[in-house]
């Protein structure tokens, strides 16, 4: 049986589980996305009803920063709670299931590929980075309450230990990151609340047409912390694709993600701050590349894009470097 053909039938099986048993799945495939969950698209059927849902599976990597399945879905129910555009979170798989952590959500019609997104006047509108600008300071909001479980998080504790940590864990020498880990250690700002953050928040996390964002995809990475941190992500090196000159994702300034989250609410935004969060943005994504390589050696998880993140790490260090020596904005 191949793997589609078994996971057809894995996933068909928990449809009938939580639908009926008159239900069934049709037009199954494998989209090319996501670094961290195994993705499935599907058609649930039910008579002369149909409906477009995403299945998304939780690998075990060792030292992996990724929240489990379960507190993946608990995130999005929470946040979908709170009005914002993330696909609706409908059922979790559980043991019966026999396909481990995960869960399936509805599909939302959209672009994710970044250099689709950026070369399309349609898409990369003038106003989409203060559009986006506001969609996270809507995020920011979300309450915490119902997310206590991300104290318990590395990164929510604290964000740069944890990358020293995850380090360690697979022996290997990088001398770049042990210096951005050592700079950010030295020029870490005062501590502000902590808020909601998504962690992964960038262009290629987000379903993009042309009336802006239908979606944010990807939770796996949400803790709590400064909100700067979240913004420094997003206008970090390697997620310009190519657009080097526009800070925010390649799609404007800086100074237009930050006004669009301030006219959204999100309280002032201290650009050095976010310039500091953009230099941990660069340490964090060397790391994970580590550890998206070490996954393909110790055939925890094999593919060429894994494989391809060992040297992935190298152009990450090589710009954290040039950063950190005042050659690259």
């Amino acid at each position: 049986m191949t793997a589609d053909a078994d996971a057809e039938e894995l996933c068909g099986e928990a449809v009938r589980r939580r639908f009926g048993a008159g239900a069934r799945i049709e037009a199954l495939t494998r989209p090319t996305l996501g670094g961290a969950n195994t993705t499935v698209v599907f058609d649930i059927v039910q008579g002369t009803t149909r409906r477009r849902v995403v299945s998304r599976q939780t690998p075990t990597l060792i030292g992996s920063p990724f929240l489990t399945g379960h507190q993946q879905f608990e995130v999005m129910r929470a946040v979908h709670a709170h009005g914002l555009p993330v696909p609706e979170p409908l059922f979790e798989y559980d043991a019966v299931d026999g396909l481990g952590e995960g869960f399936v959500i509805a599909f939302t019609s959209g672009e994710t590929l970044p250099q689709r997104i950026l070369r399309s006047q349609e898409l990369a509108r003038p106003e989409l980075a203060g559009e986006i600008g506001g969609l996270l300071a809507r995020l920011h909001a979300c309450p915490t309450e119902p997310l206590a479980f991300l104290d318990d998080v590395a990164d929510s504790r604290d964000p740069i230990a944890a990358q020293r940590d995850r380090l360690d864990i697979y022996a290997e020498q990088h001398p770049a990151i042990e210096l951005g880990l050592r700079w950010l250690e030295r020029h870490r700002p005062p501590a502000k609340a902590r808020q909601f953050l998504h962690g992964d928040f960038r262009v290629g996390n987000l379903l993009v047409d042309a009336s802006g964002v239908r979606g944010v995809l990807d939770w796996e990475c949400s803790h709590f912390g400064d909100v700067h941190e979240d913004l420094g992500w997003f206008c970090a090196r390697p997620w310009r694709f190519g657009r080097p000159e526009l800070a925010a994702g390649g799609l404007g300034t800086r100074e237009a993600l930050r006004d669009g989250y301030e006219a959204a609410g999100g309280g002032a935004v201290d650009l050095a701050r976010v310039r500091y969060w953009e230099v941990f943005a660069l340490t964090r994504w060397a790391v994970l590349n580590v550890m998206q390589a070490h996954g393909h050696v110790r055939g925890v998880r094999r593919g060429l894009v894994f494989a391809a993140c060992g040297r992935n790490a190298s152009l990450v260090e090589y710009d954290l470097l040039m950063t950190l020596a005042g050659e690259l904005d």
